[in-house]
Parts: structure tokens; C-alpha cells; sequence
């Protein structure tokens, strides 16, 4: 199937991590089932809610008395940490990754960073020399602030990042920041409708660095 790659130029890529590089479902959906469980949710509305956003926000979101959401969230934090059974890399990212420039591309997560380095090391992820965590912003996901702190970081404007999301979290939270967005679907059980860009996974990408640094998406002959 061909992949139709955005034409235009960036000056940093920028990766959600979780749907997006690596593929950590099993395991997280299967910790958060125990709580949900727990805590008398509907487990089957409720796991649709957890993906691409903080821990934190998704238990105070459920506004459950007598419940602190912080110390809930680390609990849940420490389980993944421990289950990483089933964590993998969305297929070709580790590679697509060692493509870049090391100085052009960030991890932007909602996980916590030891979470975050975690599930990378199961799932064979290079740690790049910048990342932006749970613990970097005071609002998550949707809220723009996590892609604006790392184009910052990278020294560049978030107009001149592209960003790879796979949740919708996410997805508003790079338009908010003003970048292009790339939807992956590797990890999506139906079609996605969307106005962006959409790669399955990185088989078959590479990226063209023209001489004053900018990037290009490209596919591999």
C-alpha cells in the first residue's frame, strides 16, 4: 500500500511514545482493567479514556471519593514499571529513529520519565538526547505545553516540528502547538478519520536532511 508522505520541511521531528514508537497495550490495559475493577468502573468504557494522556489525570478525571489521585497514579506507575510483558517496538521505529539527526528529534510522553525509560528499553527504543515527561508539564496532554517545551528545548518553533501522534489527546495537543501532525495507527483497531497525514508504521521511511539541516520524510528504495 503506498504511504502519501507530507511534502513540506521540518526542522525537528517530534514522538509521542506510547501507539506511537513503541506498543505497550497489553501491559498497560491490563494493570489499568485491575484498578478500573478496584475501583467499580466499567472496564469497557473506561480503557478507551487511558491512552495518551497522564495517569494522574485519568484517576482524577473519574472523580472517585475519598481517592487521591496522585498517590493512585504512582501506584499505577510503579505496576507498569514492574509488567513491561508484551511491551514492543511499532515495527521499524528503532531504525527509522537512528535515521535522524541526534539533535532533531525529542520523545514527547505522558508517561513518567522511569516509566518512559522502561518500556523504550523493552521495546529496543533509543533514549535521544531530549525527552519531555509527565513530570516536565503541569497540564498534559491535550494541553499544548509538553510540544512547545520540547521545541523549545531543541531550540526551534513548534511550526517547524512535525509530530508523531497516535491518540487524540495528543493529536490536539500538537495542533494547539501549532505543528504538523503524522498520525500513526500502527496500534488502531478501526480507520482512523482525520485531516492529517497517516503512516501505519515506519517499514519502509527514511528522511532526506538537506544541507542547511531540514528534514524531509521519504520513502526507502
Amino acid at each position: 500500500m503506498s504511504v502519501e508522505l507530507p511534502s513540506a520541511s521540518y526542522r525537528a521531528f517530534l514522538f509521542d511514545m506510547d501507539g506511537t514508537l513503541l506498543n505497550s497495550i497489553a501491559a498497560t490495559e491490563r494493570i489499568w482493567t485491575r484498578w478500573a475493577l478496584r475501583n467499580g468502573l466499567d472496564v469497557a468504557k473506561f480503557l478507551p479514556t487511558i491512552h495518551g494522556v497522564r495517569a494522574v489525570d485519568t484517576v482524577a478525571r473519574q472523580r472517585l471519593p475519598g481517592v487521591d489521585a496522585q498517590a493512585e497514579a504512582e501506584q499505577l506507575t510503579r505496576e507498569e514499571i514492574e509488567d513491561v510483558d508484551g511491551v514492543v517496538e511499532v515495527p521499524g521505529a528503532p531504525a527509522f529513529l537512528k535515521r535522524l539527526p541526534p539533535t532533531q528529534w525529542a520523545i514527547v510522553t505522558s508517561a513518567p520519565m522511569a516509566l518512559a525509560l522502561r518500556r523504550m528499553e523493552a521495546a529496543g527504543i533509543a533514549r535521544p538526547d531530549v525527552m519531555v515527561t509527565a513530570e516536565d508539564v503541569s497540564a498534559g496532554k491535550p494541553n499544548p505545553s509538553c510540544y512547545l517545551l520540547a521545541a523549545q528545548r531543541l531550540q526551534v518553533t513548534a511550526q517547524q516540528c512535525l509530530v508523531f501522534e497516535d491518540a487524540e489527546a495528543g493529536i490536539k495537543a500538537g495542533e494547539a502547538a501549532g505543528a504538523d501532525v503524522m498520525v500513526v495507527t500502527a496500534t488502531h483497531t478501526h480507520p482512523v478519520v482525520t485531516l492529517h497525514s497517516q503512516l501505519a508504521d515506519y517499514q519502509g521511511i527514511g528522511v532526506e536532511v538537506d544541507e542547511d539541516g531540514s528534514m524531509r520524510l521519504s520513502t526507502l528504495r
